[in-house]
């Protein structure tokens, strides 16, 4: 019986849980993320509409740390209730062929999209005001920007600054998670 659940705790370790699943495109699809034609100012709108606020998510295939937010982050049932309850979030492909019409009119590939943002890292996440001239792209609007994997707190701690519109006062984000983070600790 011992070596029966040594072999399961074995199996357990070697086969990781899985958050959401892959599509066609190789990237992790969550029930929190949006299918829209792409247009983010239509996404804007249709965001405002249901009281949340706009996220883009830049991912890739095969992205280690992309995985890592998928399976250790974004799992976390307050982190996935947060975002399910107050972010309207569209997933771009780094290298997809999916048109994307940006704020300023602008309409390209995913990938071309991509590289004129200058998104380097993935995953990239940009958090959007409720209003957006049509004269900007949207690396230009964005309140906040979350390039790279991150763990539970600072991320939390993100996705709570921008819906609390830290970025209107005048405590940058740094000092607001620290002093979160002290208090999530006790």
């Amino acid at each position: 019986m011992l070596r029966f659940i040594a072999l399961l705790t074995a199996l357990s370790l070697a086969f990781p849980t899985m958050a959401g699943e892959l599509g066609d495109d190789g990237l992790h699809k969550t029930p929190w993320m949006r299918d829209t034609f792409k247009d983010l100012t239509e996404d804007l709108d249709e965001a405002n509409a249901e009281g949340k606020r706009l996220m883009i998510l830049v991912e890739q295939r095969g992205c280690i740390y992309c995985k890592k937010m998928h399976e250790e982050v974004f799992v976390i049932p307050e982190i996935a209730q947060y975002i399910e309850d107050n972010y309207f979030v569209v997933q771009i492909n780094m290298f997809g062929d999916v048109e994307v019409t940006d704020f300023d009119g602008t309409v390209l590939p995913e990938k071309d999209m991509v590289k004129r943002w200058g998104a380097l890292f993935t995953p990239s996440i940009y958090f959007f005001p409720e209003e957006v001239g049509d004269d900007v792209m949207a690396t230009q609007a964005a309140v906040a920007n979350m390039p790279g994997a991150f763990g539970r707190w600072t991320t939390f701690n993100m996705l709570n600054w921008v819906v609390e519109k830290g970025y209107e006062g005048d405590e940058p984000f740094q000092k607001y998670h620290a002093r979160k983070f002290e208090a999530q600790k006790g």
